[in-house]
């Protein structure tokens, strides 16, 4: 069942982010410099894919994640939850992401506002 935006962003109000599970929904790859690029199919209609897919250069967006944001991302496995995941990455970067929850818990946000992942408490 697809939320819209204004229902996905309701139920996070509602619930305590450190305790959810963030789920990846879409699949990536790592260039040679170590950064995140995230694979964003631009179609999700089988039938819009079909008539407008050959007449693009690419099937897919492809989205570039900064240093920190491809260290969340890695670290999303779909077993961890977002506090345990905020102490892992403290743990690997350092002060470099203070303060690590608010920051963590603020792109989660974003990546789970445009459908990049999900929650697994949620679904």
């Amino acid at each position: 069942m697809a939320f819209s935006f204004l229902q996905r962003r309701k139920i996070l109000k509602d619930a305590n982010y450190l305790d959810l599970t963030p789920v990846k929904l879409h699949e990536s790859e790592i260039d040679q410099t170590g950064t995140v690029i995230v694979i964003i199919p631009k179609f999700t209609n089988k039938y819009a894919a079909k008539i407008l897919l050959p007449l693009l250069k690419t099937k897919n967006f492809r989205i570039k994640l900064d240093e920190l944001g491809s260290a969340v991302w890695n670290s999303i496995d779909g077993k961890t939850n977002v506090a345990n995941l905020c102490i892992k990455l403290h743990k690997e970067i350092g002060s470099k992401i203070d303060p690590v929850q608010e920051r963590v818990t603020k792109f989660l946000t974003q990546l789970y506002l445009q459908g990049f992942i999900t929650f697994k408490e949620i679904n």
